[in-house]
């Protein structure tokens, strides 16, 4: 098989490439190669390319960044994801695109499913939808929700990079209590995706690890925990705490109904293997 991935260079793109070149042909594309807001040069490329598969990892995951920037917003994770469906329509190739539990509300009482009705309370959950309708309206297609992602090693700016960084810099630190997610490990997502291709699963599926909702407080937490840090003191705080451009849901975990093998491993269990990989170290600051 012959794999396309746009945005490889991210957090998500570097594990994803690393298990795929185990078994398959790849061609990992950063944004230095391809701007998928060009129409021409995606249609370009991926003609060129003409691969089985294209993982369309490339978007503006920003979420206050998006909040600011609307319309830039949707032209990368809307209008991008539109012209790279339009490519692989032209030559046949499968469409699969990690999207966000984002494009919820976060009113639900518990994790959402697969069969939960989409209604985005932020910029960017409502670009991620777009691009959702665009790889939706391609019979062949995988759109894998997740969020709270944690990788990226060294260059991990996302939230448990900053919880490690800011630990070993401060005697306190504070976490909201009133949000929660499905901390999920990129390696894990990866990994779940190539098992669905390979597997020939269509149509739109949550791919978390086990063991959500989980608050920003209990990751922090199993942060420190994990990585053995016992200097500095976690305070929980409410969201009034940290106000953001972009509003952010307060449910954010996801379940299941259609993940046809085995469940994923707990959160806690990936983001203690993650920190020892990374050396329980906090990346550094340039």
């Amino acid at each position: 098989m012959k794999a396309l991935v746009t945005g490889a260079q991210g957090m998500l793109g570097g594990d994803l490439c690393r298990l795929l070149r185990e078994r398959h042909e790849v061609i990992g594309l950063g944004r230095a190669d391809l701007d998928v807001r060009d129409e021409a040069a995606v249609r370009g490329v991926i003609a060129d390319i003409r691969p089985d598969v294209v993982f369309h990892l490339a978007a503006m995951t920003d979420v206050d960044a998006c909040e600011q920037a609307p319309a830039e917003a949707w032209r990368v994770n809307a209008e991008g994801t539109a012209y790279v469906v339009d490519a692989c329509r032209r030559i046949g190739a499968l469409v699969v695109y990690p999207s966000s539990i984002a494009v919820f509300d976060g009113e639900k009482a518990g994790p959402y499913t697969e069969e939960d009705i989409p209604c985005p309370a932020n910029a960017y959950g409502r670009s991620k939808l777009g691009g959702e309708q665009a790889v939706a309206a391609y019979p062949r297609h995988v759109i894998a929700r997740s969020g709270w992602l944690f990788g990226g090693g060294a260059r991990d700016r996302k939230f448990v990079g900053k919880v490690l960084r800011l630990a070993r810099e401060r005697d306190t630190l504070l976490a909201v209590v009133d949000k929660f997610g499905s901390p999920t490990y990129t390696r894990d997502f990866a990994a779940g995706l190539i098992q669905l291709i390979e597997h020939g699963f269509h149509g739109t599926v949550h791919l978390v690890n086990a063991g959500g909702p989980a608050s920003r407080y209990q990751v922090a937490r199993a942060v420190l925990d994990c990585a053995g840090i016992t200097t500095c003191a976690l305070i929980p705080a409410t969201s009034e705490a940290f106000p953001l451009p972009a509003p952010r849901p307060r449910m954010e975990a996801a379940t299941s109904l259609r993940w046809p093998f085995a469940p994923l491993r707990h959160w806690r269990d990936a983001l203690c293997e993650y920190i020892g990989y990374i050396g329980a170290k906090a990346p550094p600051t340039t």
